[in-house]
């Protein structure tokens, strides 16, 4: 298989936490029922590709994503993954309120995580609240899993723009980032909801959250590749001091309720560019392929990641030619 050449940069990670967002967020916008069960074969078919942290799915009401209807039949059929005393693989999963942490903690969930909005917008669109409302919500919740003993992650949407209301101010992002870390989230993941950051932008939010008391290695960032930046910002964000990155395998993704957000950042474009760069991730880049190539076919199209389609396609030339050398 076709791996790129290794030469590494100064200044970055030597390892990166790769969080794959997939089996959740990869799936939860599309129109055709995935099957439960081929869910939790994609699941585990990216744990054996070696990703450590796949987001399994969303104890939200069915009404709001369709597709998430099933976590209560999808996570007892995964939840082996991450037993307590062979924690393979980390499986969290999204609660937006008390009522989906309940759901999630009676399954065993031990990785939670909450959906907040830098934007007015965007929470009242994703949330029907304002910003503060969402989390005056979350606050018991997280509580509630920090008393359980569980991780949580919060989410922290339009860090970068916002379809409705344009530029979002980093001050503004600063403020929500801040909240959640005082009401008791582990992480925070930074999200460019609609693909529109660039790396300058990427460098001056990181920046502004350490000046407030945010510190680099509780920060993760998820990109999406509308204008083709996510890579760039990656970069970006791994120069800074970033270690912790959202992908989806297949570039699989978008938003229900973010009309132009458009797909995730491939996990294979990533693994690709931090193999070339010598940055470990623990992931074997052939066998993911081999589990997205399988995903969009249960999916019924190609797959979006450029990565998927340029090794397959030299692996099919390369079977092509090695049937004809046969036959000669």
């Amino acid at each position: 298989m076709t791996l790129p050449m290794v030469v590494p940069a100064p200044d970055l990670p030597a390892r990166v936490r790769i969080h794959e967002v997939g089996a959740r967020d990869g799936l939860q916008n599309e129109k055709t029922t995935v099957p439960t069960e081929v869910k939790a074969q994609f699941i585990r078919r990216l744990a054996a590709a070696g990703l450590t942290t796949i987001e399994a799915t969303s104890f939200v009401h069915p009404k709001w994503v369709p597709q998430l209807a099933d976590a209560e039949e999808l996570f007892p059929l995964v939840s082996d993954l991450s037993k307590q005393s062979d924690p393979r693989v980390a499986l969290p999963v999204l609660v937006p309120n008390e009522r989906g942490l309940d759901r999630a903690l009676s399954l065993g969930a031990r990785q939670v995580a909450v959906f907040a909005s830098a934007t007015e917008s965007f929470a009242k669109a994703n949330l029907n609240r304002t910003v503060d409302e969402a989390l005056a919500m979350f606050e018991p919740v997280v509580r509630r899993a920090k008393d359980q003993g569980a991780h949580v992650r919060g989410y922290l949407s339009m860090c970068f723009g916002d379809p409705w209301e344009g530029a979002v101010p980093v001050h503004q992002v600063a403020r929500v980032c801040t909240a959640l870390r005082d009401m008791g989230c582990d992480e925070l993941s930074l999200g460019d909801t609609i693909g529109v950051a660039t790396p300058g932008h990427v460098l001056e939010l990181l920046s502004s959250l350490n000046e407030q008391g945010v510190p680099t290695n509780v920060l993760g960032v998820h990109f999406h590749d509308t204008y083709g930046q996510a890579l760039a910002n990656t970069l970006a964000a791994l120069q800074h001091g970033v270690t912790t990155v959202d992908a989806s395998a297949g570039g699989l993704g978008g938003c229900p309720f973010a009309k132009s957000a458009t797909g995730n950042l491939a996990t294979e474009d990533l693994v690709w560019m931090l193999q070339g760069l010598g940055i470990e991730t623990g992931v074997d880049l052939g066998s993911l392929v081999a589990t997205s190539t399988w995903m969009a076919d249960q999916l019924g199209r190609p797959s979006p990641s450029r990565t998927v389609r340029a090794l397959s396609h030299k692996d099919s030339e390369q079977s092509a030619e090695s049937t004809e050398s046969q036959e000669q």
